[in-house]
């Protein structure tokens, strides 16, 4: 599907379509189970495989900032993880015109690693004026390969613990940055949300945790959080959203500082505006609500 023509909405599909969708997406079902599902719902015209094509991402047509914007300096860093695959290549964008430390965001992506949609919020970032760090889980396994079914493909043979200490070696890395203003904060979104919510019990130096739509941590992880949370959950998204109230008991309990927000009648992926499930007026909100929050806790 060409990135020229409109892009469809959630509500132009059946909901039934949309869950399958999220099932194939986090590995629940093959694309095999998603076609033969979303077969019952394809109409004359429109084939099983059409809508899928319709749901998968279209980077090109929500790109924000170029990468070659002159309000930033990108490029990708290799670091060193001993503890996890030993090394990780991510994105860092500056802003380009910076004379003082800037505060510092680690971008947590989704299950398919460094994609141009994840670079693209980095880059929003440094527009903003942060320093902005996007790993790519998928490194030790040849990076993103450019191709989200084939990227889907990998994640699950990654050891996830060696991953996580990856994660942990770059927000250090980051944290400790000369041009960086020493105050950390973590976005991710769907895998990385749940990445951002570990990040919380591993980090006591990080100032905040915003998590999009992310899995809770071991309960017995919780007492260690030193960071604010603020956490952005989707109304439609039935599978995320039952991790919630254990999770929310658990920070009531130990007196965690947290915001949470639900936002009715939309999917899971609501933030990703390169596919339909992206909604406009949540994402807008939810995205001002994150950077309110980083302006209050990195600022200084």
């Amino acid at each position: 599907m060409s990135d020229e023509r409109p892009m469809q909405r959630a509500s132009d599909f059946a909901p039934e379509v949309l869950q399958l969708f999220d099932q194939y997406v986090h590995g629940l079902i093959d694309r095999r189970g998603f076609l033969r599902g979303a077969a019952r719902y394809a109409t004359a015209g429109v084939t099983a495989l059409a809508l899928l094509e319709a749901l998968s991402p279209r980077f090109v047509y929500a790109q924000q900032i170029r990468p070659d914007d002159r309000r930033i300096d990108g490029r990708y860093v290799v670091i060193d993880s001993p503890d996890g695959y030993g090394r990780v290549r991510g994105y860092l964008v500056r802003p380009a015109a910076a004379t003082a430390p800037a505060p510092l965001v680690l971008v947590v992506h989704e299950n398919r690693g460094l994609n141009p949609h994840i670079e693209d919020i980095a880059r929003r970032l440094a527009v903003d004026g942060y320093i902005a760090y996007a790993p790519d889980a998928l490194y030790p396994l040849g990076g993103y390969p450019g191709d989200e079914d084939a990227a889907r493909a990998l994640f699950p043979k990654l050891d996830q613990a060696r991953t996580h200490e990856d994660f942990v070696a770059a927000a250090r890395w980051l944290q400790a940055r000369p041009d960086g203003n020493g105050r950390l904060g973590v976005v991710g979104f769907c895998y990385g949300g749940g990445v951002a919510n570990l990040l919380a019990t591993r980090l006591p130096e990080l100032k905040i945790a915003v998590p999009f739509y992310g899995v809770a941590p071991p309960a017995d992880l919780v007492p260690n959080i030193r960071a604010e949370l603020m956490l952005h959950f989707a109304g439609e998204d039935h599978r995320v959203g039952a991790t919630w109230p254990p999770y929310e008991a658990a920070l009531k309990a130990v007196g965690v500082r947290y915001e949470a927000y639900v936002y009715p009648g939309v999917q899971h992926g609501f933030n990703n505006d390169t596919t339909p499930r992206y909604d406009e007026a949540a994402a807008t909100l939810a995205w001002q609500r994150t950077l309110d929050g980083f302006r209050r806790t990195l600022l200084g």
